[in-house]
């Protein structure tokens, strides 16, 4: 057996990770710390490494851990595919919105075809936070606020990653990430502090990443905040006692970057040696660039501080994620020039995510029917310089893409010959050109592209204006306390609409905004997030009507940032209606407590109906499944797809429930005219939730069910539950 051969060092070396640290394929590394890290690897005391890319460079690393150390074990390679490689998805935002799930599995499937191409076999995807505040720059790189959806997302994208078999050349290790209650960071900033009660955590933040596990993810990543006063890459409540012994977790678990020494700085350990022991007892397998355990473990063991069976469960746990990859097996076989040529920009990779851009799309509103676009006799403005942009919208989260690789909203607009189509920039997002490891630096006074913008919009039938956040506004450190348009995008819309109130807005971002004046005067709205290397050609395809947009959002948006976090599945709270009719009930007094756009919201170029709503009783036994089904017409004059959503109540539970919560939807295509009756099934794994114990649980008592086409869903019916 292997791991009897290693040595404690060679233990220690698997559950280090280090980031690419030199062009491998040029001179080894001389002098400072990335000699060291050369002087690791070729000890075997180097486990996996990321950020290093490329079938060549891959190849010579992976050749060193082989050939050139004692026991030859092959190294992982990880990498942030977090929507793409080179050929880039929407954020996962935007692909939560088309509540597609078999889209979404396509995405990730085309995802790790290029990077495993790249000789990547290990992506640190997908994050499945829960999050309820689009303060927080990483809800770009979730699915939304929901745990039901979140959860069913979390599952496609590892079966994308991880495909039928791990072994096959073309799939990757997934990582469910971050473990856990990062979307949950006080006041929406970046690495901060998250105090939730043990009710949110096991009923909303848990079960996407139990959803991941139950799919057969192969890691998990644990997070950068406290819960509970301990730093989660500490804590054995969530890494023992949950993971690995309730849910009998069988991969690894690696921290984010550089975690294990932010123990110090949290406070919580006194130095790297105390941090080494509190996070491999917790069940932390892999040190991501902390060089904790690699410094400090192994005289840990050998001055007898903690027991060599720790160090043998994380690499056990390792070495089996690597043969079930095939690395053993061949180390090299992520690595074929051949096939990373004809993969990295295949055309079926660019069909995939124009797909998926497209199904990702919201339509918000859409007064006096401005869209879909004539094809012919119009005078159109496009205003906006994220309308020019083909960097922007590659979104976040993108480090193998090349710059400006994506198509323009005006280059998709200009494959529609039949109108006369002028551009006008009207204004920058920035002032300066952004970067992922650069602050963005926000374009606040000047107006100089105004002139030129109001002169077209005056010339013009209608104006389409492609305003938003750079894509580099969120992501990762992007935290902001303003939701509104950034810079003077806001002022540049109100003086457009003064000369040409018929405008359809597309909105480019990476979170849910605050466009309250926008919904009180602009007609047509688009929610057209950063969809990746095919935006420009999606939302072209959408504004002509050549795709009927189905997305609904997965995030509430705000009416503004004062009413932040806000989400459906709220509580009811004592008083939650004004029935006193006087000041003491739950509400704002200066804005409505309802959203601007509620979760699951969403229209289409067609109407739809809802009818005929039945249960199969009103009566049931715990452990019956509950029949409930629902008619659907399109009454539009397209074919048109609706997502019909099925929401419960719980009306009297031994702990509060919310006042709705998804359990079922079904995408629907249906053509004009046409009916469909749609069928549902809620039982012990719907109707149920868990104990502040962390035990589930399914009680007697009376539930509601609504169905529709969002979380407001007005149809409604009743039963008992005995």
């Amino acid at each position: 057996m292997l791991l009897k051969q290693m040595t404690i060092e060679e233990k220690v070396g698997q559950m280090n990770q280090y980031n690419g640290f030199w062009n491998v394929t040029g001179p080894a590394p001389e002098g400072g710390s990335a000699e060291k890290k050369y002087e690791h690897l070729r000890k075997g005391w180097v486990g996996s490494m990321l950020s290093v890319r490329g079938v060549k460079e891959v190849r010579a690393v992976q050749k060193i851990a082989v050939e050139e150390t004692r026991l030859g074990i092959p190294l992982i390679i990880g990498f942030d595919v977090i929507h793409g490689y080179k050929t880039l998805s929407p954020i996962p935002l935007a692909e939560a919105a088309s509540w597609d799930l078999e889209a979404i599995k396509k995405s990730a499937e085309t995802a790790a075809a290029e990077a495993s191409a790249s000789g990547i076999n290990w992506t640190f995807g997908p994050m499945v936070d829960i999050s309820r505040d689009a303060r927080w720059g990483r809800v770009m790189e979730g699915a939304g606020e929901d745990p039901f959806l979140g959860s069913k997302v979390a599952e496609a994208r590892v079966k994308g990653f991880q495909g039928d078999d791990l072994s096959a050349v073309n799939t990757i290790a997934a990582c469910a990430k971050h473990f856990a209650a990062y979307g949950f960071s006080e006041s929406g900033k970046e690495y901060n502090t998250v105090d939730i009660g043990t009710s949110t955590l096991h009923n909303i933040v848990l079960p996407p990443f139990k959803a991941a596990v139950d799919a057969g993810v192969k890691t998990l990543m644990n997070s950068f905040n406290e819960i509970n006063g301990i730093p989660s890459t500490g804590s054995s409540y969530l890494q023992r006692d949950i993971l690995k012994d309730a849910w009998h977790f069988d991969g690894f678990v690696v921290s984010d970057w550089g975690s294990l020494n932010e123990m110090i700085t949290w406070g919580y350990a006194k130095d790297t040696r105390e941090a080494a022991k509190i996070t491999v007892t917790a069940g932390s397998d892999m040190d991501m660039e902390g060089y904790v355990y690699i410094e400090e473990l192994a005289q840990l063991v050998k001055d007898g501080v903690i027991k060599e069976y720790l160090l043998d469960d994380a690499v056990r746990r390792i070495l089996r994620v690597k043969f079930e990859l095939g690395l053993f097996d061949n180390p090299y076989k992520y690595c074929d020039e051949a096939r990373e040529k004809e993969t990295i920009g295949n055309p079926k990779n660019h069909e995939a995510v124009l797909d998926m851009a497209k199904k990702s799309i919201v339509l918000l509103k859409n007064k006096n029917h401005l869209l879909p676009l004539k094809k012919e006799g119009q005078k159109i403005a496009l205003i906006g310089t994220l309308a020019a942009d083909k960097n922007s919208p590659l979104g976040s989260w993108r480090i193998a893409a090349d710059d400006n690789t994506a198509v323009s909203v005006l280059e998709g607009m200009q494959h529609y010959k039949g109108n006369i189509l002028t551009y006008a920039k009207g204004a920058d997002v920035t002032t300066e050109k952004a970067e992922f490891v650069h602050e963005v630096k926000i374009n606040t006074t000047d107006k100089s592209g105004f002139a030129e913008a109001l002169a077209v919009a005056k010339q013009s039938d209608v104006v389409v204006m492609v305003l938003g956040e750079n894509g580099f506004q969120t992501g990762e450190a992007r935290s902001r306390t303003n939701l509104l348009l950034p810079g003077v995008q806001q002022e540049l819309l109100e003086e457009v609409y003064k000369v040409n109130p018929n405008i359809v807005l597309v909105l480019n971002n990476g979170r849910p905004l605050a466009i309250n004046w926008a919904d009180e005067h602009i007609p047509t709205i688009v929610e057209a997030w950063q969809l990746g290397t095919e935006t420009g050609n999606a939302v072209a395809q959408v504004l002509y009507g050549d795709y009927n947009p189905s997305g609904k959002l997965p995030m509430t948006f705000p009416r503004n940032v004062g009413q932040v976090p806000i989400y459906y599945n709220y509580k009811n709270t004592g008083r939650p209606t004004n029935k006193d009719n006087n000041v003491f009930w739950s509400h704002y007094t200066d804005v409505e407590k309802t959203p601007l756009y509620p979760f699951g919201y969403g229209l289409s170029y067609t109407t739809f109906e809802y009818s005929n709503l039945k249960l199969e009783g009103n009566s049931f036994k715990i452990g019956d499944d509950i029949n409930v089904s629902v008619t659907l017409k399109n009454t539009g004059k397209v074919t048109g797809k609706e997502v019909v959503q099925l929401y419960i109540r719980d009306l009297y539970a031994s702990i509060t429930r919310p006042v709705k919560e998804l359990k079922g939807f079904e995408l629907v295509e249906l053509k004009a005219g046409e009916t469909k009756t749609i069928h549902f099934t809620l039982n012990n794994k719907t109707l149920g939730f868990y104990d502040n114990d962390g035990k589930y649980i399914v009680e007697p008592g009376d539930f509601k069910v609504f169905v529709g086409g969002s979380s407001i869903a007005s149809l409604e019916a009743d039963f008992t539950l005995n």
